[in-house]
């Protein structure tokens, strides 16, 4: 639990330090931006809307998969991995769209004309809504079966989301980057969160067999 803790610590500490760099440092931001935006083309606006698009249905389908294959399979390690990934889902959207709010940082698209979205949202462009969902799952997945093979793939999938996002015009890097860290995190206190639950289980099960 002290883990959970101290790496919750850290995450806060990340973003604190993301807040004041999206604010003093706009125009390194919005370069950055400018110089991905400005690649946009109309074969890979289709490729990269697609991976953007991935995210939300993957994510379902992710913890959805788990829990079916669990239940079926009376397999509880499954099932829990299922759970684990649901609350790391949720707890990544409870802290970012608190942030997006809190923060009510504009679109890039509605603060400089030069940059081209794909289509428009309405909502706050801080952190990263799609990029933390897809983080979120990445990192679970990692967590759940550490393998180069589950890994790599995760990663890659979620970091694809994640330039996507600014290929479309639809966020700064430090909304992306900001992303990562409360999706990676949240699965992160997820997984720590029911390895804790478990150790206080079996403890009051061995404490009532003794």
């Amino acid at each position: 639990m002290e883990k959970t803790i101290s790496f919750t610590t850290y995450c806060l500490a990340a973003l604190f330090m993301l807040l004041p760099f999206h604010i003093n440092a706009q125009n390194y931001d919005t370069e950055w931006l400018r110089s991905i935006n400005g690649t946009r083309g109309s074969n890979s606006d289709a490729f990269m809307n697609g991976f953007t698009q991935s995210t939300y249905p993957i994510a379902f389908v992710v913890p959805a998969t788990q829990l079916i294959a669990g239940y079926i399979g009376h397999d509880k390690q499954t099932i829990r991995n299922g759970w684990q990934t649901v609350t790391g889902l949720g707890i990544t959207v409870i802290i970012g769209y608190g942030l997006k709010y809190a923060v009510n940082r504009s679109r890039p698209y509605d603060t400089y004309k030069d940059i081209v979205p794909y289509h428009y949202d309405t909502d706050p462009s801080f952190p990263s809504g799609h990029t933390g969902i897809a983080f979120s799952t990445a990192t679970s997945l990692s967590l759940q079966y550490p393998k180069w093979y589950v890994i790599a793939p995760a990663y890659l999938w979620a970091g694809t989301i994640g330039y996507s996002r600014m290929y479309l015009g639809m966020h700064y890097p430090s909304d992306v980057l900001a992303g990562a860290v409360v999706g990676a995190g949240s699965a992160f206190i997820a997984y720590k969160g029911q390895q804790w639950l478990l150790k206080r289980k079996q403890k009051k099960i061995k404490g009532i067999v003794e």
